[in-house]
């Protein structure tokens, strides 16, 4: 029936979502090769860096989370995490060696601001949903037209409408997706503001403008947890709105 379709999607859909999430702080620092930093390195600027996000997360009431950084020439950084409780901010190497320290802590401001707002889990939901609508009503059209056609034809029919269904229905699932993640980036660049003031994160983004060559895009899983995305050739698909627009935004707030 099509309430047990229903459950049956919605539990692998979801299922499958929520595992990467609750993995989503292993798999960041296997990937990224994350160097975790405790605040006593010797190392001046890790330790500033460890020092900035407890300051922060204090501000925000937030937990400690985990503070790393990555080796990468890339200008960027990114939180993620399952829970408030069970999070963590990475910067990469080539965004402490391109940034002043005030616009660094813009930067980290804006990554709390994702974890103060339980964005890896909204987003998670979201990715959740969009998954198990994809695969219900992919099967459900694929086997209308099932019916549509002599039977001798249907299962035919059944496995190639339902496999260009996936890849039609899943690319308007991740055109869902990317809105709101981009409406998520408009949310944490206003918390940044609350947490560092808007100048530090306006003068982040500026430097972010310059290097916008930098991003890497070869961890597609990752895109929508860092501060600035490669873009796409499709601004619908896009995770990150433009930095001239995110810009023109907190200029407008203020």
């Amino acid at each position: 029936g099509l309430g047990g379709l229903l459950v049956f999607c919605l539990f692998w859909g979801m299922g499958g979502a929520f595992l990467s999430l609750q993995l989503s702080r292993f798999m960041a620092k296997r990937a990224m090769g994350v160097e975790l930093v405790d605040g006593r390195t010797g190392h001046a600027d890790l330790d500033w860096l460890h020092a900035t996000v407890r300051q922060l997360a204090d501000r925000s009431g937030l937990p400690m989370p985990e503070v790393g950084y990555y080796e990468s020439p890339e200008v960027n950084a990114f939180a993620t995490g399952p829970s408030r409780s069970r999070s963590l901010v990475a910067v990469s190497t080539g965004l402490l060696r391109s940034m002043s320290r005030d616009e660094v802590e813009g930067v980290l401001a804006h990554e709390v601001a994702h974890i103060q707002n339980g964005d890896m889990v909204t987003m998670t939901l979201i990715q959740g949903v969009g998954n198990a609508f994809v695969m219900f009503f992919a099967r459900i059209i694929a086997n209308i037209l099932r019916n549509a056609v002599d039977e001798r034809a249907s299962g035919v029919v059944y496995f190639l409408s339902y496999m260009v269904l996936q890849v039609v229905l899943g690319v308007l699932g991740m055109v869902v997706v990317a809105w709101f993640s981009r409406a998520r980036e408009f949310r944490a660049d206003a918390g940044a503001v609350s947490l560092a003031g808007s100048g530090k994160m306006i003068a982040a983004l500026q430097r972010l403008q310059q290097h916008t060559q930098m991003i890497e895009s070869d961890q597609p899983a990752l895109a929508t947890m860092k501060i600035a995305g490669a873009g796409s050739w499709m601004a619908l698909l896009s995770t990150h709105p433009p930095l001239e627009a995110r810009i023109a935004a907190l200029r407008a707030a203020r």
